[in-house]
C-alpha cells in the first residue's frame, strides 16, 4: 500500500520536499511509502517545470487538477514564503484534501511536542521538547526550536536559525537564515526577522527587523518590504526578501 501525494509548488521548496520524500521512501522498512503523482503550480516558470521533469516526475498543471485527483490523495504544500503559503493553503481548502506531513529522517522532534497538519522539517532541523507547532510550519535545514516554544500557523524558520526556549512566533512569522530569537520573546504575526539578526526584545506584528540587536528597518507593515506575490506558487516563491 502507498499514500498518493501531489506537491503544490514547482519552486525550490517543492523540489526540496520531493527530495525528502524520496529519501523517506528509500529508508521505509515496513512503513507505508509515498507515491508522488507529480507537481501542480498555477504560475510555474518554464525553468521550474523543466527542473521538475528532470526529477523524473510529471508536471500535472494547475491546482485545478486536484479537484479530480484519486481518492485518498494528500497534498504537500511546497511554498516557502509564509504569506504565500497561507494564501495557497486557504485556496486549496476547497478540495478538502489532507496536508502531508514531511519530516526528514535526520530531523529531530523531541518528546511531548505537538504539531499541526503539513509540517515540513528538513534535514538537521531540531525541535527539543514541549513545543507546539501550528499548521503548515516549515523548519528548514539545521534550524533549532527550543523547549516550551509555540509557533503559529505558516511560520518559517530558515536554515541555521535558532529560536530559543519559551518563545512565541505568531502566525506567518519568518525567521531568516542564521538569525536568533532570544529566550522568552514574542514575534508578532507576519513579522520578518532578517538574516543574521539577533532578536533581544519583542517584535510587533507586521514589522521587519534586522541587525544585532535587531531593530525595525522598514516603516509601516512587513508586507511593504516583501515582494508582491500571487497565489500558487513557483513564479515569485523564491524572490529575494530580508530573510
Amino acid at each position: 500500500m502507498t499514500t498518493d501525494v501531489v506537491i503544490v509548488g514547482a519552486g525550490g521548496m517543492g523540489r526540496e520536499m520531493f527530495g525528502v520524500i524520496r529519501l523517506l521512501n528509500a529508508r521505509a522498512v515496513g512503513a507505508r511509502p509515498w507515491r508522488v503523482l507529480g507537481f501542480v503550480d498555477d504560475y510555474p516558470t518554464e525553468e521550474n517545470v523543466a527542473r521538475v521533469r528532470r526529477l523524473g516526475v510529471p508536471f500535472l498543471g494547475g491546482t485545478r487538477w486536484l479537484a479530480d485527483g484519486p481518492a485518498g490523495l494528500a497534498v504537500a504544500l511546497g511554498v516557502g514564503h509564509p504569506r504565500l503559503r497561507r494564501e495557497t493553503d486557504a485556496a486549496l481548502a476547497r478540495y478538502g484534501l489532507p496536508a502531508a506531513t514531511v519530516v526528514h529522517p535526520a530531523a529531530e522532534i523531541g518528546p511531548d511536542c505537538v504539531f499541526g497538519e503539513g509540517l515540513f522539517a528538513a534535514g538537521g532541523a531540531r525541535v527539543t521538547t514541549n513545543v507546539v507547532l501550528g499548521r503548515q510550519v516549515h523548519l528548514n535545514q539545521n534550524c533549532t526550536v527550543g523547549h516550551d516554544s509555540v509557533l503559529g500557523d505558516h511560520v518559517s524558520v530558515n536554515p541555521l536559525a535558532a529560536v530559543s526556549g519559551y518563545c512565541r512566533l505568531d502566525d506567518g512569522v519568518m525567521v531568516g537564515t542564521t538569525a536568533a530569537v532570544l529566550p522568552g520573546l514574542r514575534v508578532g504575526r507576519d513579522a520578518v526577522v532578517g538574516a543574521g539578526a539577533c532578536v533581544t526584545r519583542d517584535v510587533p506584528a507586521d514589522t521587519v527587523v534586522a541587525g544585532v540587536p535587531a531593530r525595525p528597518v522598514v516603516p509601516g507593515s512587513a508586507a511593504d518590504a516583501r515582494p508582491v506575490v500571487v497565489p500558487a506558487h513557483g513564479r515569485q516563491d523564491e524572490v529575494d526578501h530580508p530573510a
